[in-house]
């Protein structure tokens, strides 16, 4: 049986929906200003690298800059954009939300929104009604491209963060990028802070805290830790 949700139920069901998938995880929404929480249980999904994630929009609107950087350094996520998209919910392989509310924040703080959850368990038919036409969407969708430069660019000045280098590659073999202060450093993606940086990392020892720099080439980067170099680097040291 489907159950009915307030804005309130929206939102927790919705973490709760992210938090606990394990091999897909569809987000169908026509406009997004994704939350910082759901950003950080975005992030936790993909440093797991066993679901993926498939993120879409409606076609004639433009993700801000801050969202779209921060979801094309998820390793596990794919944009597409959709055409004349007007629905919005949010599935993975056991549990569905369709909703009134966009994934969009300002409509989980202020607006008065309903929907309903259906289980897989509870409701098969209906669940798997749900994902065959999420799963249409998706495969009418369409690839958007983005130009990541621009994008990082415009992320920057909007969160006024320090200038990024204009350094592409560095210019020494085997060297890098301190993540948390820039200055050159021996490439290890293992130990991507200079000494004084990490002895300042090693009060909290927090690898998810975000730094400011990509370890491989050096520009502005939301890197950590755990994922030191930006995506553009990952994928060339992947091959």
């Amino acid at each position: 049986m489907a159950e009915f949700l307030t804005t309130t139920g929206i939102s927790y069901n919705l973490e709760e929906l992210i938090k606990n998938s394990e091999d897909k995880l569809f987000l169908v929404s026509p406009y997004l200003q994704i939350a910082d929480s759901l950003k950080h249980l975005l992030r936790e999904r993909d440093l797991q690298r066993i679901v993926d994630i498939h993120v879409v929009y409606r076609k004639d609107t433009q993700i801000n800059a801050k969202d779209l950087s921060f979801l094309q350094e998820l390793n596990s996520v794919t944009i597409s954009a959709c055409e004349n998209l007007h629905a919005k919910c949010y599935l993975n392989e056991n549990t569905a939300i369709i909703a009134s509310m966009n994934l969009y924040q300002y409509s989980q703080q202020n607006n008065r929104e309903m929907g309903i959850k259906v289980e897989k368990g509870d409701d098969p038919v209906l669940y798997d009604a749900i994902r065959d036409e999420v799963k249409t969407i998706v495969k009418t969708s369409q690839q958007p491209e983005f130009s990541t430069e621009k994008s990082k660019k415009d992320a920057s000045t909007a969160s006024k963060k320090v200038p990024k280098k204009s350094t592409k590659k560095h210019p020494k073999k085997d060297m890098g990028f301190c993540i948390r202060c820039g200055n050159d450093l021996k490439f290890n993606p293992a130990k991507p802070l200079c000494y004084k940086c990490f002895k300042s990392w090693e009060k909290y020892k927090n690898p998810e805290y975000v730094e400011k720099f990509c370890h491989a080439c050096g520009t502005e980067f939301n890197s950590t830790v755990a994922k030191p170099v930006c995506y553009a680097c990952y994928k060339k040291l992947g091959k």
